[in-house]
């Protein structure tokens, strides 16, 4: 009896404690969705009118809640203090939110456990607050639920300290955002883009992660998701937004609020966009894309995506042995300006996707079966025509095309051959291009335009290079009966090329249409030698019905097969959200973004990702290998690219406990790289 006497008072002290510290909290309120209720960072009123609060919710798992500016569906919580004691006024904070995208419906709010940090200002200083709150909140999953709840809180006037909740309350105010001093964030520009498109710029440091940005403007007013673009090794963002709905006078001298977000981080602030110039680039850096740009281009000429059109390319200059120096001045000046006017039209076509909201990219006709099987019709055509089974009788600019492989006469055959080598060589990015395409892509139609020229002239260069000194084609042997036994080998240099082609419509179409294109094309080239032989029309004309029917053949014949994207086991599909929890538990992860349609990204995995000191680390424990298969249109895919500035494959990255924003690879991989990078990442 005398211990209980003596542990009498600590027992009551823990009950007095237990009782305060449960007075900082209303009780739970349960719903179908989770649960919620009120809590204070003070166990008592004290003589400050300002009181912190909080609204807390636990919510069941894939339910959310909406922010203040809830996007194209949903509403904000609505929050009713009628009936509330010794209450001025209470203001809502809202933290940094997420967006969600659902059958192409944006919404914007959070998941999993919320506090909104509330400030309450009382009327008498030093006296309770008695708090009641009917609630009205949208919670939504695959249904959407209105959750009705009404809460009480109690606190009595006293000096008490810090509550139990006071941390939390603390936590999620640290994610409310303001001016994004304390996260390093910083907002650089918001300028208006015509009528309906905004563009901003951001820095941070330490550098972005995910970021996103959320505009909310005039009633009225609506706002896609942004297109983002990093630079400066992540340190600076670019956004492209959209605004899918406008207020009747647009938002010229219209304030927007912007809120920047990344991660848990956050920056707001109210601007008025100024109007934004198509060249918003200093003088220095646009001298030095331009540079990138004329550089990249000339590399193009020696990656591996332009090993189909190495044939064009050797009997074009052997052609032209023997040949006068203006005719071969002239011809190679043709060729350069095939390659300009693909390159105009790849930058208009850029352009035109850009204005209409659609994904633009490097080399992303590729993406598309119809413009393979087209291109495979046209390099069947340029194989039948040097094995010598046709002159004409196919469309003349066709025909003339291949002719100018063995007549450097014709000019125009010239022009359009080089229009044929860039369409084949663009498939995949070369050093500097991407850098050059990604700034290009990020600002203007002007910029495309004139980046995409610089391009195209610096693939140009070593056609513009002969023109200049024609005495190096002219020195070359003479045509001769040799001609006619490297012409064939060089045919089936392109035949390969098309069951190439072919091969990638397989994976984009299914093995169907592909069977249906590579009979189609097989009969194709087939009456086009009988027609040689036999000096038949009739044969000719079955062969260009056959290619007419061979082109929309991929649309029209049903893919029934699932194929598998994975070729090797340790190969995981991409999750770009997982990455980050990778990172964390200690591993490195290892990204490859790849396409059946890039040579370049065959040629890595073949040369370095397929040897076995590479295969080693990419399956230890330790390493997790991701593989992005980009051969059809993907538009996250083509986001996770454009926030490295990249807009072209292959792209290779690695992440790991020492380079969680990830260490990009070189196009050209090499074995070394790769071990260096996933050693320096550990």
């Amino acid at each position: 009896m005398s211990n209980l006497v003596r542990a009498l008072p600590i027992l009551l002290a823990v009950l007095m404690g237990s009782g305060q510290a449960f007075a900082a909290a209303s009780s739970w309120a349960e719903t179908e969705v989770g649960r919620l209720r009120l809590i204070s960072a003070r166990n008592a009123v004290d003589d400050n009118h300002e009181i912190r609060l909080g609204l807390e919710f636990k919510l069941k798992k894939d339910w959310k809640v909406y922010w203040r500016s809830p996007g194209e569906a949903g509403y904000a919580p609505k929050l009713d203090w009628t009936g509330s004691a010794n209450l001025q006024e209470i203001a809502i904070s809202w933290p940094v939110p997420e967006r969600f995208t659902i059958l192409g419906i944006e919404t914007v709010g959070y998941k999993g456990d919320l506090v909104l940090p509330l400030t309450a200002r009382s009327i008498r200083q030093g006296q309770g607050l008695d708090l009641k709150l009917s609630l009205d909140v949208l919670a939504c999953s695959d249904i959407c639920v209105p959750v009705l709840a009404d809460l009480r809180l109690s606190l009595p006037a006293g000096t008490d300290g810090l509550s139990n909740e006071a941390g939390r309350i603390s936590q999620y105010q640290s994610r409310v955002p303001g001016d994004g001093a304390a996260h390093g964030l910083k907002l650089l520009k918001l300028e208006r883009r015509g009528k309906d498109r905004l563009f901003a710029q951001a820095e941070a440091d330490p550098p972005f992660i995910a970021p996103d940005l959320f505009i909310e403007g005039p009633e009225g007013a609506l706002f896609s998701a942004p297109k983002v673009l990093l630079s400066d090794r992540n340190r600076r963002a670019s956004f492209e937004i959209a605004a899918t709905q406008l207020p009747k006078d647009g938002l010229a001298g219209r304030e927007l609020t912007i809120t920047l977000a990344d991660g848990g981080r956050g920056l707001e602030a109210r601007q008025i966009p100024g109007d934004g110039a198509s060249a918003s680039a200093s003088p220095a850096s646009w001298l030095g894309m331009i540079g990138l740009a004329l550089l990249g281009g000339l590399i193009l000429n020696l990656m591996p995506c332009v090993l189909p059109v190495l044939s064009l390319k050797v009997l074009g200059l052997i052609s032209h042995g023997g040949a006068g120096r203006r005719q071969i001045r002239l011809s190679f000046v043709a060729s350069a300006a095939g390659i300009l006017t693909s390159f105009l039209l790849l930058g208009l076509g850029a352009v035109g996707l850009k204005l209409t909201g659609n994904a633009v990219g490097w080399g992303l006709q590729f993406q598309e079966p119809m413009f393979l099987s087209f291109l495979a019709a046209l390099v069947v055509l340029f194989a039948a025509n040097m094995a010598g089974f046709f002159e004409i009788g196919l469309p003349a600019w066709i025909g003339g095309s291949g002719r100018a492989l063995g007549h450097p006469h014709g000019l125009i055959q010239h022009f359009a051959a080089g229009m044929f080598a860039t369409l084949l060589a663009t498939p995949c990015s070369a050093p500097f291009l991407g850098t050059a395409v990604g700034f290009a892509l990020a600002a203007g139609p002007l910029e495309i335009v004139i980046i995409f020229l610089c391009l195209g002239l610096g693939m140009a260069g070593p056609y513009l290079a002969v023109a200049a000194l024609p005495q190096l084609a002219s020195r070359l042997p003479r045509s001769g009966p040799w001609m006619v036994s490297l012409k064939r080998l060089l045919a089936r240099v392109l035949v390969g090329t098309a069951l190439w082609l072919i091969w990638v419509i397989a994976s984009q179409a299914g093995r169907g249409a592909a069977h249906v294109v590579l009979a189609l094309l097989g009969m194709a080239g087939f009456m086009l030698a009988l027609r040689h032989r036999l000096k038949a029309p009739l044969f000719g004309y079955t062969a260009l019905i056959a290619i007419l029917l061979a082109i929309p053949a991929p649309r029209f014949v049903p893919d029934t097969e699932r194929r598998a994207i994975m070729n090797e086991t340790f190969w995981q599909p991409f999750d770009e959200a997982a990455i980050p929890r990778l990172v964390q538990q200690g591993k490195r992860v290892f990204v490859d973004v790849t396409a059946d349609w890039c040579v370049t990204c065959q040629v890595n995995k073949r040369l370095v990702l397929s040897r076995e000191s590479v295969q080693a680390l990419l399956t230890d424990p330790g390493v997790v290998a991701m593989q992005a298969d980009w051969t059809r249109p993907n538009e996250t895919i083509g986001t996770y690219l454009a926030k490295f500035g990249r807009y072209g494959i292959p792209f290779n990255v690695v992440y790991g406990p020492s380079a969680p924003d990830g260490l990009p690879l070189p196009e050209l991989l090499s074995e070394q790289a790769v071990i260096e990078a996933l050693g320096q990442a550990k």
